[in-house]
């Protein structure tokens, strides 16, 4: 199993040049880091399983620029969302911005998607939450078919494009990879239909374990071979019993939750969580 760190970065945090670089050295595997384009002061949707929604919220870095940040002082390092709020992006703009990332970094783009909670913060890039999934669908079919056409076209409700031409295409063939966050059924059936993994929060770890079964049942129903989707978990307790049925039911990755803090904290906190992974690969 591999093992990846979540970094939510704000302007007083760590450099992100620094952090990658000794993320890197500790021998993980990738970063995640979130998005929120903003928060507005009022009216937010409480975050699913930490209550109330606060202006630090709105101090996160733009996930794109921070992630090609790290590309430019690592090597081996995967570069990932955790998650992209895609519905409230450009569909054609983010398949640009992707592409380029992946090409600047040497095909290192892993592209966590969501389809968000802040209902409010949705609303005011255009985004009518009823039918949030219903647009994200479409857009993943877009921007795969930007990425692997040459000359693209899509047309739906919510993404309408005639034919264009749009490069650079990603380093990674087809398309970098992409997970789906989520633990409902309808995110496992969207998983088999339009993704390539999983990435499941472990607010509850035997809910996760049993939505790898059902994923893998649902791939096998659609004619999908189980290995096609890979399945990160996402901020699970960070000790070794924890993750050990990850790790035996075939997880790929175990993505660790890395708190702010100053420079010795964090650096003693990567030390306990490279040997951590060490005991649990």
């Amino acid at each position: 199993m591999l093992f990846g760190l979540y970094l939510v970065l704000t302007e007083t945090s760590l450099p992100i040049t620094t952090l990658a670089r000794e993320i890197e050295a500790r021998g993980f595997d990738s970063i995640w880091v979130p998005e929120h384009s903003h928060i507005p002061t009022t009216g937010n949707t409480p975050y699913p399983g930490r209550g109330p929604v606060t202006r630090d919220f709105a101090r996160t870095l733009d996930p794109f620029v921070t992630l090609a940040a790290a590309a430019s002082v690592t090597t081996r390092l995967k570069l990932a969302t955790g998650i992209c709020l895609l519905i409230q992006r450009d569909t054609i703009h983010t398949a640009k911005t992707i592409a380029t990332l992946d090409q600047l970094s040497g095909g290192r783009v892993l592209f966590g998607v969501g389809g968000g909670w802040n209902k409010p913060e949705m609303e005011n890039h255009g985004t009518a939450y009823a039918t949030r999934f219903a647009k994200l669908e479409e857009q993943l079919q877009a921007l795969q078919a930007i990425w692997t056409e040459d000359e693209a076209e899509f047309h739906g409700a919510h993404v309408d494009f005639d034919p264009l031409w749009c490069w650079p295409k990603p380093v990674t063939k087809p398309h970098p990879p992409i997970y789906l966050g989520g633990e409902t059924d309808h995110t496992l059936r969207r998983i088999v239909r339009f993704a390539n993994g999983w990435l499941p929060r472990v607010r509850d770890a035997e809910l996760v374990l049993a939505g790898i079964g059902r994923l893998r049942a649902f791939a096998r129903e659609a004619g999908r071979a189980e290995s096609d989707i890979a399945i990160t978990a996402f901020a699970p307790p960070a000790k070794k019993d924890a993750l050990a049925p990850f790790r035996d039911a075939g997880v790929e990755r175990a993505v660790l939750a890395l708190a702010d803090g100053n420079a010795d904290d964090t650096l003693r906190r990567l030390d306990r969580y490279a040997e951590l992974a060490r005991e649990c690969a």
